[in-house]
């Protein structure tokens, strides 16, 4: 029988020192624990564990690590992980083996911080973990008390899925009733990593049994950091946005810094200024999935800075790439309703966003203009667009591209609402938000601006990239 799902964690704080090794003690509930793969993860996790006062276990095929921790050694460099090994071990809270039947008998949860290596093809080897989940499984045949499973390493949405099934069918027993499978992503940098697991931004896990999730929590009781409880697939592809956002910003600095060079300009009071501005740059701003940039601005900026850094002959692949991007996602929009194939379509929105009559580059245009020339019949509806109104460059920009827009234009919802057989939403006034209140049945729907929190069940509505 499984634990209570009822169970409940409260996740207290207490001061944290400078030095982990020497942190002060919290009372809290000891917990006895196994860990799988002695590499970085693994060890900094099990130092860090033990010296919480918790008991642990580590596991590796490699007679290396596993004498290293015994003999009171680590087998990686990291600061303060030797000195909490050592005292582990000296303690008895810490000890390395390579049997799997005593690791699993005697703990109560295990961290799985196997490897998990790159393919030729660029894809990850889980082959390890599954590996590790079976033998488990097999082991668990022979143990009545339920066991959590925890991922530390880093894997795609669907692995621990897959786990589960591994150990379920190695078992013979039910996940979420005798076993269960987590998913707790670790964010720790070399050099650092002690650092980082006393004191982490948040504390991330995923998982569909609550008591399970509770234990994975309590590993963590003391320390003062926000603990998020997310779907399990979500907490498999956080790290991956996480490490690709990394690399995605030293990438941006470094190609900013040479053209910076190039034109006589200091790169790194550049950076300065621009990590200054916390409102959009270093901010949540900008950062949620939707429709493609477009305006006066980003597009002009983009192609600007794309042809200096060739004519000054500096190679910037990332900024080549942005404009390349987002036509992409301005495809996938005109995919959907060649896909879909009905002939009316409506459009609420029409400016690059909300609250402004500005059309120039607004990457809905662009799929009016496609629709229109394939043959769709278009109406489009956006209260801050007036044809009567537009002056300059707006209006320019506008008539070169939807010459007669005053044909598609209309000054209601409901009239666009009365014409399309598909509706796309591309902005998030609170007046579009209505559609879904008054769409008929038969009525399809492409959401470009998230104007709902959970997308519904049905074919009949799709969100641009959720």
């Amino acid at each position: 029988m499984a634990p209570p799902v009822h169970a409940k964690l409260c996740v207290g704080s207490s001061g944290i020192a400078p030095h982990a090794f020497d942190m002060p003690q919290k009372e809290t509930r000891k917990m006895n624990i196994s860990i799988f793969g002695l590499g970085y993860v693994g060890s900094v996790s099990a130092a860090c564990l033990c010296n919480a006062g918790h008991t642990v276990i580590g596991v590796d095929l490699n007679a290396m690590k596993v004498s290293a921790i015994n003999a009171g050694t680590t087998p990686v460099l990291e600061t303060h992980v030797p000195e909490m090994v050592a005292e582990g071990v000296a303690s008895g809270r810490l000890k390395a083996t390579f049997d799997i039947r005593e690791a699993i008998l005697n703990t109560e949860i295990s961290l799985l911080c196997v490897g998990t290596p790159s393919r030729p093809n660029g894809d990850i080897d889980i082959s390890h973990i599954l590996k590790v989940a079976t033998d488990i499984g097999t082991i668990l045949r022979d143990k009545d008390a339920f066991h959590t499973i925890t991922i530390r390493s880093t894997v795609f949405p669907g692995t621990a899925e897959k786990v589960a099934s591994a150990v379920a069918a190695a078992s013979g027993k039910t996940a979420d009733e005798h076993f269960a499978v987590t998913v707790n992503p670790e964010f720790l940098r070399e050099g650092q990593g002690v650092d980082d697991f006393r004191n982490p931004p948040l504390i991330l896990i995923g998982g569909t049994n609550n008591f399970a999730m509770d234990q994975v929590a309590a590993l963590y009781e003391g320390i003062d950091a926000p603990v998020y409880r997310e779907p399990t697939r979500t907490a498999e592809m956080v790290k991956y946005a996480n490490n690709s956002f990394h690399a995605t910003k030293i990438t941006f600095a470094n190609e900013i810094g040479n053209i910076s060079k190039a034109m006589g300009v200091d790169s790194h009071r550049v950076m300065e200024l621009l990590c200054a501005d916390t409102k959009l740059n270093i901010s949540p701003a900008y950062l949620k999935p939707g429709f493609a940039f477009g305006g006066s601005c980003l597009p002009k900026d983009v192609r600007a800075l794309q042809f200096r850094s060739k004519d000054l002959d500096i190679s910037a692949p990332l900024l080549d790439a942005l404009l390349e991007s987002n036509q992409a996602q301005i495809r996938r929009v005109i995919d959907q309703l060649l896909a879909w194939g009905e002939r009316n379509i409506g459009f609420l929105g029409l400016a690059f966003k909300s609250g402004t009559d500005d059309l120039r580059e607004s990457p809905i245009v662009e799929v009016i203009e496609r629709m229109i020339g394939k043959g769709f019949s278009c109406r489009i509806y956006d209260p801050e667009v007036s044809t009567g109104k537009l002056i300059g460059a707006n209006l320019d920009y506008i008539e070169q591209e939807i010459p007669h827009l005053d044909e598609l234009l209309v000054g209601s919802m409901d009239e666009v609402l009365d014409h399309a057989d598909v509706i796309v939403v591309a902005n998030a006034t609170d007046e579009f938000k209505k559609v879904l209140e008054y769409r008929r049945p038969e009525q399809r729907i492409i959401d470009l601006a998230h104007i709902i929190d959970v997308s519904p069940s049905g074919d009949w509505y799709e969100g641009i990239c959720w």
